[in-house]
């Protein structure tokens, strides 16, 4: 099962690291990674499998957002299908 990871904020050392340990500690294989900084603000979208995780993708999700907001960053968690069909025309 697969799920989408996207991260927007300010550029800083470790965004990846950090988001990629939690994925790691949640059992989650991070499958693809797509990021980019434009004038110092970083986004990042992953592809993960989240099959093997240790706890449901709306605890997760919900872990991954509160997270965010510590950080100063926008961190959202959803299954591939809804990212699927809120991006068909």
């Amino acid at each position: 099962m697969k799920a989408v990871v996207s991260v927007i904020g300010k550029d800083k050392i470790g965004i990846l690291a950090m988001i990629a340990n939690e994925c790691a500690n949640a059992s989650i294989n991070i499958l693809d990674v797509s990021q980019t900084i434009v004038d110092g603000m970083f986004t990042m979208t992953m592809s993960v499998d989240f099959s093997s995780m240790s706890e449901s993708l709306d605890t997760f999700s919900t872990h991954m957002e509160e997270m965010g907001k510590e950080k100063g960053l926008v961190i959202r968690v959803m299954h591939q299908d809804i990212f699927d069909s809120m991006h068909k025309i």
